[in-house]
């Protein structure tokens, strides 16, 4: 095993963990009138800005990320498993190809604030101009439909305690493997909760019935007006959660790296 790519691998799961971290923080403080923000990627790395050391913490931030999108395209390309010619394998694979460019494309919006200060045009006006396209109904149903997908599979590896065997946990004690199944569960069923919104706010704005196309924060947006902003906190809390799980990942991860 080559101890250099597992040690980046592990080092892009802290840094994934860390975005969760910041997003649900923020998001929980707003939810609970404790300050903070409704937040989802974007505002988390202009949190990270705005500390001390800020363009520091960016640059190692977005080293993290881009060692999670080797990681995932290296699962993709040689990972063991199901092969490309198998259904099984080629949803698989293709989510961590598509997994390594939304993290790798984060990594370099994180470069690009160090750089020029800013994050550059948001997902609204990229939405917008591809909604001005004849295709860009179906495109954009289509991609709801895979956010979906993915909303229902987060949803999945929840209850089915999948999550698990992404971890070594002969190595975890029984408090370990405790915290590792409830930041598990709790934290795979609000990433499902917070797909599953925002494939149903992007479907809306495929078919011309409303909507929003902002992320994670329409997600929190949606939940706060119809449910509350106790339950938009919860689900926010439930993202920290996914947060510990990641770092618990980080450390204990079964890596297979040739």
């Amino acid at each position: 095993m080559n101890s250099k790519k597992e040690k980046l691998a592990r080092f892009g799961m802290v840094a994934k963990g860390m975005v969760y971290a910041i997003i649900g923080m923020l998001t929980a403080m707003a939810a609970f009138n404790l300050g903070g923000s409704k937040s989802g990627q974007q505002n988390a790395l202009q949190f990270l800005r705005e500390q001390p050391f800020g363009k520091v913490l960016l640059v190692i931030l977005g080293i993290g990320l881009f060692g999670y999108t080797f990681y995932r395209w290296y699962e993709a390309l040689k990972g063991s498993g199901d092969s490309w010619s198998e259904l099984k394998g080629f949803v698989k694979r293709s989510g961590y190809i598509i997994s390594g460019i939304f993290y790798g494309a984060l990594g370099l919006t994180a470069v690009k604030m160090v750089v020029a200060g800013s994050s550059g045009s948001g997902s609204d006006s990229m939405i917008t101009t591809l909604m001005s396209k004849s295709y860009g109904p179906y495109l954009l149903s289509f991609v709801a439909l895979c956010i979906a997908g993915k909303a229902i599979f987060q949803t999945y590896k929840a209850y089915s305690g999948k999550f698990r065997d992404d971890v070594n946990e002969s190595n975890l004690g029984p408090k370990g493997k405790k915290v590792l199944i409830r930041a598990g569960e709790i934290g795979f069923t609000a990433r499902g909760i917070v797909s599953g919104i925002v494939a149903f706010l992007l479907f809306k704005v495929a078919i011309g019935s409303g909507g929003s196309s902002g992320g994670k924060v329409a997600a929190f947006d949606f939940l706060q007006d119809t449910l509350g902003a106790v339950a938009m906190g919860v689900v926010a809390l439930g993202l920290v959660a996914y947060a510990v799980f990641m770092f618990i990942q980080a450390r204990y991860a079964q890596i297979k790296l040739n």
